[in-house]
């Protein structure tokens, strides 16, 4: 809602002041559609030229992000926090080999049934399992573990980046591809260079349009849109930092209280739960 209210207000504001200073739409009514055909259509080639199908449809799902906004709340932390507590204490009272059936088999596992939002997030489901399972097979090293998952969330948020890059990219050209679609313009009011100079103009300022719009777009538009996204996917990584940090913190010999603190740490600021909120639910865990 706040994307939608930003680009009302956005639009309230350059049009509206352009009526009061006395402006008309005529002119842009009559030249929008083409220079919107123009420069939206050469975008979309372009974006298309510079991206893989698969690049395209992360795209176009990133829209969603960005009108939603980042999926994890404080709710969210807490349980995960939760069921990694699980884990790393039963790891510690019981040894590594107690967490398998919960790792190999994560839909029949009574753990991850006590929290079905993270047992359908197949990404932070993964991550908990195959971090675990190298755990059971003597791959204990806190550093060298600590090491492989910086890797991997690095690479996992240079891909998950990647749309907000391709939005990025457009908005950087569209002021140029709003220069060609003047330029058009231009072109097609020389071609008429013999008519009254009261429709020569009105040709001039529709040719006028062009230049206006893909300034607009790019940084009114788009552009906004490439760093919200960037924003979500950011603070959505978090999460998997959360992960990271807990099962480092055990296999450097912590208590399971102070790896989910340690975990609790990396969570956002707007979504972190406080010390006593965590304690709490941590000591209502009831999972068989």
């Amino acid at each position: 809602m706040l994307v939608i209210g930003g680009l009302a207000f956005l639009m309230f504001c350059v049009f509206g002041s352009y009526v009061v200073h006395g402006g008309k739409f005529g002119t842009i009514m009559g030249a929008l559609p083409f220079e919107v055909w123009s420069i939206g259509g050469a975008a979309v080639g372009t974006f298309l030229m510079s991206n893989s199908m698969h690049d395209v449809k992360h795209t176009l799902h990133g829209f969603g992000k960005i009108m939603k906004g980042a999926s994890y709340k404080k709710q969210d932390y807490v349980d995960l926090l939760c069921l990694l507590y699980y884990f790393v204490r039963l790891a510690s009272t019981k040894g590594a080999m107690a967490l398998e059936a919960h790792i190999e088999k994560p839909a029949d596992s009574v753990a991850f049934q006590k929290f079905p939002a993270i047992l359908k997030n197949h990404h932070a489901t993964s991550m908990v399992c195959d971090y675990l399972r190298m755990v059971g097979m003597n791959a204990d090293d806190p550093n060298q573990i600590e090491d492989l998952m910086t890797r991997e969330l690095k690479k996992t948020l240079a891909e998950e980046l990647h749309p907000s890059h391709a939005l990025q990219s457009i908005a950087d050209a569209l002021p140029a591809l709003g220069i060609v679609a003047a330029v058009l313009g231009v072109i097609k009011t020389m071609g008429s260079i013999n008519e009254p100079p009261a429709v020569l103009g009105g040709m001039i300022g529709g040719a006028l349009v062009g230049t206006f719009m893909g300034v607009l777009m790019a940084y009114g538009m788009v552009g906004p849109c490439a760093t919200r996204l960037k924003g979500v996917v950011e603070e959505e990584s978090k999460y998997y930092d959360v992960i990271r940090a807990v099962l480092v913190a055990h296999l450097h010999g912590n208590a399971p209280q102070v790896s989910v603190e340690t975990g609790r740490k990396m969570a956002p600021n707007q979504h972190m739960p406080s010390f006593g909120e965590l304690e709490a639910a941590v000591q209502n865990l009831q999972i068989a």
